[in-house]
């Protein structure tokens, strides 16, 4: 209601400002037979003043109306952006339970202590793609322990050997970072390389931390099939998160060589 009011009372005032000096200027040209007019020439040095006043605060009116709707745009904006971010959060995580669930069906009746490892890793990293997930940022501690089950969660089912490393090397233990940012690499490295080998297969991670600035580097290998690799739907959900998160502030290279596919994440923070 307020909000109406305001507007009305802005629209009577610019319908004075416009209608007023347009008004006077029309009696003297048409009524007086003027051929020019002064305006406020023939008024009293107390009117003109008052004029002036009166312009002058519709000037300031106007410029704080205009401040207003550009804060309500922007808002607007920022409140879109933050609904789509929590939007693609919640896309990464649902399709890898459901493949692991099923994966689990198979594996009750064969092995029984694998299956409840399994289920308790896979529960706690459940919860924290669920609460966690929903968060602006993380400890990166945390998300590097996320990825360790990840990775333990793959080793328990394999039944081939896969070589997998990661360093973690930081000068900060209190560095934060947007949830699930490294998973959907890792989980690329596993889906597309790991799981198209017999045997042989490696996933080499290294995360650095140094001065406000995150590096996340990733190397797989992979079967050739004579197809090239197309960027997924889980590539194209972390480009726009970043964009959204880290404008200007990350870089995301990925190199697709003969059998060795390569991924390399900076993010700045601050």
């Amino acid at each position: 209601m307020l909000k109406k009011n305001y507007w009305l009372v802005l629209k009577v005032l610019i319908f004075i400002s416009i209608a007023v000096p347009l008004g006077i200027t029309t009696y003297e040209i048409i009524f007086l037979g003027r051929e020019s007019v002064v305006f406020l020439g023939d008024y009293s040095a107390a009117v003109g003043f008052t004029v002036i006043i009166y312009y002058a605060l519709l000037l300031v009116a106007g410029i704080i109306w205009v401040v207003i709707q550009l804060k309500s745009v922007f808002t607007l904006k920022n409140e879109i952006e933050k609904n789509e971010l929590v939007h693609l959060k919640r896309q990464v995580n649902p399709h890898f339970f459901f493949n692991m669930l099923n994966n689990l069906y198979g594996i009750v009746d064969q092995d029984t202590e694998k299956a409840k490892k399994l289920i308790l890793t896979l529960s706690e990293m459940m919860r924290y793609g669920i609460y966690e997930g929903e968060k602006k940022s993380v400890l990166l501690a945390d998300e590097v322990n996320y990825l360790k089950q990840y990775i333990a969660l793959h080793q328990l089912r394999y039944h081939k050997k896969v070589e997998v490393s990661f360093s973690v090397d930081t000068d900060d233990d209190k560095m934060e970072i947007m949830p699930l940012t490294f998973i959907i690499l890792v989980e690329n490295a596993f889906k597309h390389g790991v799981e198209t080998l017999r045997d042989n297969a490696f996933v080499n991670m290294k995360l650095k931390v140094n001065k406000g600035i995150i590096q996340f580097e990733i190397v797989n290998n992979y079967a050739v099939d004579g197809t090239e690799a197309q960027p997924g739907i889980g590539i194209k959900n972390l480009k726009r998160r970043l964009a959204l998160a880290y404008p200007k502030q990350h870089q995301l290279l990925l190199n697709d060589e003969t059998a060795i596919y390569k991924a390399f994440l900076e993010l700045k923070n601050g």
